[in-house]
């Protein structure tokens, strides 16, 4: 058996991924009317919306199989999204990537795949349209063509999601997409005693370089500041842009020590950009942060709380 590479672009996909709120969500009928389509008309026993997790292959729809998750490292789909179009495998038996792989091996005997892959609006490929039998059987091109439109119709409904949940421009959290996963690492954190950390963001000075260089340049330094947070923040950390010109991260297991060394590591981040961009201003920011530990506390009271720190900080410098 071969385990799939991670793609390229694994940290921005996870983080995509994380941000639609899709993984560990009750069924929905507009995924689940897709696999129904795809089982009957393909005539086939299992039919899959499957997502790629970091360690997991996790079925937003399941035609077909008990299972709700198995192993990434044994999953088709995770070699599926390696490719740009339909990762076909007409007998897993005689495929050298597969033949000794559990799934074929043991239950659910997989013998046919063909998994098209699902891109979201960076580019990103987060899963498969997926279908399986347990007997070997050809593939036709009219087939193909089928299968890429069923894939299709379940971008558009991801790109639904993506939309609602991702700030467009920047390609981070939105500020419905912040809170949402916000709240539930703040549950997570209480319910394991540990102390989280909200860190409240607001770039200086953004009035003047739209002013000054125009609203497309304005754009860019938001893009540059979210690439900076997305480069220092870890994959469990949680971050967005709130609106405007402003940021914010939840930080889960961190304490006021370890928060002063990644706040200084993006400081310096912040600083590297400004000497190599070299676009007629600096990128600068006010920033509050607050911790918390112990009691469920809802997002928005932690949010409210760094911004006004944030807005001490900013006047300070005034």
């Amino acid at each position: 058996m071969k385990p799939a590479a991670l793609p390229p672009d694994e940290k921005t996909r996870l983080e995509t991924l994380r941000a639609l709120n899709l993984l560990d969500t009750a069924p929905e009928e507009r995924f689940d009317r897709l696999t129904r389509m795809a089982r009957r008309m393909f005539g086939v026993p299992i039919s899959l919306v499957s997502l790629i997790d970091a360690n997991r292959q996790w079925f937003k729809s399941n035609q077909g199989l008990d299972a709700t998750e198995t192993p990434r490292d044994v999953s088709f789909c995770g070699h599926a999204i390696l490719g740009d179009d339909i990762l076909l495998i007409p007998d897993a038996t005689l495929d050298d990537r597969f033949s000794d792989n559990p799934l074929v091996t043991d239950n659910p005997d997989i013998r046919f795949y063909a998994g098209c892959p699902l891109k979201i609006l960076n580019g990103s490929k987060i899963g498969t349209l997926c279908i399986i039998d347990r007997e070997p059987r050809d593939f036709s091109a009219d087939d193909m063509a089928l299968l890429r439109d069923l894939a299709a119709m379940a971008e558009q409904e991801i790109a639904a999601v993506q939309l609602s949940t991702l700030d467009e421009l920047t390609l981070i959290s939105n500020r419905r997409g912040f809170m949402t996963l916000g709240q539930h690492s703040l549950n997570v954190a209480v319910r394991a005693g540990q102390p989280s950390m909200m860190v409240f963001f607001d770039l200086d000075g953004f009035k003047a370089i739209n002013d000054n260089f125009g609203h497309a340049e304005g754009d860019k330094a938001l893009v540059a500041f979210a690439e900076r947070m997305r480069s220092v923040f870890r994959d469990t950390d949680v971050f967005g842009r709130i609106g405007g010109d402003e940021f914010a991260v939840l930080l889960s297991g961190t304490d006021d020590a370890t928060l002063d060394v990644v706040l200084a590591r993006f400081a310096q981040s912040i600083s590297d950009y400004n000497a190599s961009a070299r676009r007629g201003y600096n990128l600068a920011y006010s920033v509050g942060r607050i911790s918390h530990q112990g009691s469920k506390v809802a997002i928005d009271d932690l949010l409210a709380q760094a911004d006004a720190l944030m807005y001490e900080n900013k006047q300070g410098k005034r």
